[in-house]
């Protein structure tokens, strides 16, 4: 028999059985689709995640936070005892650190301009900001020196705070009003898009520190800190001689914890790389689970085709079809149900992984080397679940069948 014939005594078999070739199907369906989800949406969030870590911390990067601190998506727990004079004091003795910048953030903050509003994140900085967070602006000049010690009300907009104020007008010299002030816009920020948690970096406004502090917020301590070490190879060095100067100056006794946090780039990469494990270990092998489950339920239904078409197999065996006919009609139709549920999948799992990319701003495209893998998988399940059925019904004897 040829190939061609045995192809549509399968797909004949199968649309016969309609219910029975769903439930088929479902198993690599599911799988595939899990597969190929992950693994797309896994590579678009690791290189979003790479990207956001090289921003915040980079090789020479030592960050600390009062108290519980904050890590990339935000603030979190209570900003303790950290003040400027202990940035300025660790600056001073520890000769290592090379430039710092202090920050506080007001989430949620309600800007107008005219009838037109929005809530940003707003963030208070030194002018050395632009070094420290490696950001400067597309538009205008970044605040100085100045501008910071008169705790001037001048502000850095985000380039969707702009569009959302301003359309398509020149932000720069217009008036903003954040809370009860009124701030002048010197400069737009340079482009961030979103980070890891899907938080837009764009909808950000900067101010001086000392602004934020004495005018916005009214407190004497500040979120975090964030220093650059002149030789990446010392930050452990530095980090240790960091934490010394802090707990002398907040008057820590030996064995009593410290109420602030450091994290650097080599803290960092560990987190990464226990996110890289759950993305490309842990969840493919849920999914190749799943694959190895929808194989045990195809071969079990198949089995119990094999029981439901003995009297068809006798038939076909007494007309001339060989034990070896049987075989491979019983393989292809495991197969095609696999493959047709994993063409399904693919489809579906990429569709998923482009919407949610999408809406947190992932840029992402199918993949064809997760397609091809999940296609691989579901194949081999298939074949591999249709094995023993199409052997039992191979060894059935024709006349046994026909009784």
């Amino acid at each position: 028999m040829t190939t061609t014939r045995l192809l549509g005594s399968s797909f004949k078999a199968l649309s016969r059985h309609k219910l029975r070739s769903t439930f088929m199907m479902m198993g690599s369906l599911i799988g595939v689709a899990a597969l190929t989800f992950v693994l797309t949406i896994g590579a678009a969030a690791q290189a979003k995640l790479l990207d956001t870590v090289r921003q915040l911390f980079g090789p020479s990067s030592i960050v600390v936070t009062g108290g519980g601190g904050f890590f990339m998506g935000g603030p979190h727990g209570e900003a303790a005892r950290l003040t400027l004079d202990d940035a300025a004091a660790v600056a001073e003795e520890v000769s290592e650190v090379e430039t710092w910048d202090p920050i506080e953030v007001v989430p949620g903050t309600q800007v107008r301009r005219g009838d037109a509003s929005a809530t940003v994140r707003l963030l208070g900085e030194s002018e050395r900001s632009e070094k420290v967070w490696d950001r400067g602006v597309s538009q205008g000049e970044y605040f100085d020196a100045a501008a910071v010690t008169a705790s001037a009300r001048v502000a850095l907009i985000g380039e969707t705070v702009a569009r959302t104020l301003f359309g398509d007008e020149d932000p720069i010299g217009a008036e903003i009003q954040i809370g009860p002030a009124q701030f002048r816009v010197t400069g737009i920020l340079a482009r961030e898009g979103t980070d890891i948690h899907g938080m837009d970096r764009d909808n950000e406004i900067v101010i001086p520190i000392s602004t934020a502090m004495r005018r916005v917020m009214n407190v004497g301590t500040i979120r975090a800190v964030k220093l650059l070490v002149r030789d990446p190879n010392r930050v452990d060095e530095t980090t240790t001689e960091v934490t010394r100067v802090l707990r002398e100056r907040h008057a820590l006794a030996e064995g009593q914890p410290s109420d602030f946090t450091l994290m650097t780039s080599s803290a960092v990469q560990k987190i990464v790389r226990k996110v890289q494990r759950a993305l490309f270990l842990y969840l493919p092998l849920v999914a190749g689970i799943s694959l190895l489950a929808g194989a045990a339920v195809a071969a079990t239904l198949m089995l119990s085709s094999v029981n439901a078409r003995v009297g068809e197999i006798g038939l076909r065996r007494a007309v001339g079809a060989r034990p070896r006919d049987i075989r491979l009609q019983f393989l292809m139709e495991t197969a095609v149900t696999a493959v047709g549920g994993g063409v399904i999948g693919a489809a579906l799992g990429s569709g998923l992984a482009i919407f949610l990319g999408a809406r947190m701003h992932f840029g992402v495209g199918v993949s064809p080397a997760a397609v091809a893998l999940g296609m691989a998988l579901a194949a081999v399940t298939g074949l591999l679940a249709g094995v023993v059925p199409a052997r039992r019904a191979a060894l059935l004897e024709p006349a046994v069948a026909l009784r």
